[in-house]
């Protein structure tokens, strides 16, 4: 088992690594920005380091001032989190090559997954459906258009390199196609440092829906699939498990697959592979593997009773796999919404603030994952993620109405915050039926802006 653990992260996926360490009896230490000094997960950890300014690139976006912060510390081990450096190919190498343990795949798996080019084409050798498209990088414009013959339009062109739904041009007809693949080009070099791109057929009305898998680089489970369809601009907002959309038949297949893609790419800790499920023609395809940990696993541990975070640190430690296949079983319905400080009445700016006043709700099936507490002040250098609210009940339908009793509780004052989201789509009919896909709420949105204020 690990003994001291390097958080390289922030917020309250920082305050919920140091809790999952602590229940195992591993020592935690913190690092923060000069932004973070007075952070909850400074404050909770049994040490802290100071590892530069507010600026990311020169504090958590910096290899070598976590390397030396845990090399002070005299830890033996690196959790990065999500974000920041969670999926960095050369950060895990740099971890692994300064005598420590990464908590989660190797460089290797997160270069080959990491790219969704050679993502693709390693499912597919596995055996996992893939969206008609490009069978790897398009070689150029000419290139990109004979593939057209197969996918028709509307086609999406994606950023290989690409991740959390930057480096995406959907083009809906040749002359749209002309314009929008120089421009993909040139967001993927300016955002990624990669100009190469990929394209696939749209899928009309699609859910997104994704398969939890733990792996020991051998061995490999499932803990069943989360939906996470509602979606602003390619961000998830609103998660769930299990999806009400799938058949029990189609539930196996689509774990199934999972499952033979964590095993062919020797895959070591926690991790996502994602699909679009098209409603229509009952067909799933795969899209992405998220080497990390992500914001939505708590709905999973709610239906499963299974610490995902815990079991990272247990596998990075050198632990087999502790559970079969066959002790994992879905107990009822879980719901997460992302409260992040943006003002869902102004187009979601951002609204960075102080915490005067905080009222966490509670009680039986309510979890609530934050770094917040009365006073603190929320930095306007990161993401605006301030805390998850997740609700579980017997059933779908009880989850939602415990989440409505939830919101009714919760109480930040000081910001604004998405909250008047969630308290709309509690209560909306075709939520509350399960009937939605990926480019829903973005109409939904158009239609109850007034719905939105504060």
């Amino acid at each position: 088992m690990l003994k001291k653990l390097l958080v390289a992260n922030r917020g309250e996926i920082a305050v919920r690594i140091i809790r999952a360490a602590k229940d195992l009896g591993i020592a935690t230490v913190a690092v923060y920005s000069a932004a973070d000094a007075d952070a909850l997960h400074v404050q909770l950890a049994d040490e802290s380091v100071n590892i530069g300014p507010p600026a990311a690139k020169k504090s958590y976006l910096s290899t070598e001032a976590l390397l030396k912060a845990a090399a002070d510390t005299r830890c033996d081990s690196v959790h990065p989190g999500y974000g920041f450096l969670a999926e960095n190919a050369d950060f895990s190498d740099a971890v692994k090559n300064a005598g420590l343990v990464f908590v989660g795949p190797s460089g290797d798996a997160i270069r080959l997954m990491g790219d969704k080019v050679s993502a693709r084409v390693a499912a597919a050798r596995a055996g996992v459906p893939v969206v008609p498209g490009s069978e790897g990088r398009v070689n150029g414009i000419e290139s990109a258009r004979a593939i057209l013959e197969e996918t028709g339009f509307p086609v999406m062109i994606k950023a290989a390199a690409g991740g959390g739904g930057r480096g995406i041009r959907i083009a809906n007809s040749q002359a749209e196609f002309e314009q929008a693949f120089p421009q993909a080009e040139a967001e993927a070099l300016a955002a990624f440092g990669d100009g190469g791109l990929y394209m696939e057929k749209v899928i009309g009305k699609a859910r997104h829906i994704e398969v939890q898998v733990l792996a020991d680089g051998t061995d490999a489970i499932h803990c069943y699939e989360r939906e996470c369809s509602l979606q602003r601009r390619r961000q998830k907002v609103w998660e769930e498990a299990p999806s009400c959309a799938l058949s029990d038949a189609l539930r196996e297949e689509l774990c199934a697959s999972a499952i033979a893609l964590a095993k062919a790419v020797h895959y070591s800790g926690a991790g996502t592979v994602e699909y679009l499920y098209d409603d229509e023609a009952d067909r799933f395809y795969f899209i992405e593997m998220n080497t990390r940990i992500q914001v939505e696993h708590p709905v999973t541990e709610a239906i499963t009773g299974i610490d995902l975070v815990a079991e990272m640190l247990r596998i990075a430690g050198g632990e087999k796999l502790r559970l079969k296949q066959s002790d994992i079983a879905v107990k009822g319905h879980a719901i997460e919404v992302r409260l992040c400080a943006e003002d869902p009445a102004k187009d979601f700016a951002p609204f960075p603030g102080k915490v005067d006043d905080l009222r966490i709700p509670g009680g039986p099936g309510v979890r609530f994952d934050s770094m917040l507490f009365s006073g603190y002040q929320v930095p306007p250098f990161y993401d605006s993620l301030l805390a998850k609210l997740i609700v579980h009940g017997d059933t779908r339908e009880a989850a939602i109405d415990r989440l409505i009793r939830a919101l009714g509780e919760l109480q930040i004052g000081g910001l604004k915050t998405t909250k008047p989201l969630f308290v709309a789509l509690a209560a909306d009919p075709s939520v509350r039926a399960g009937e939605v896909h990926t480019r829903w709420l973005e109409s939904w949105l158009t239609e109850n802006a007034a719905a939105l204020a504060n």
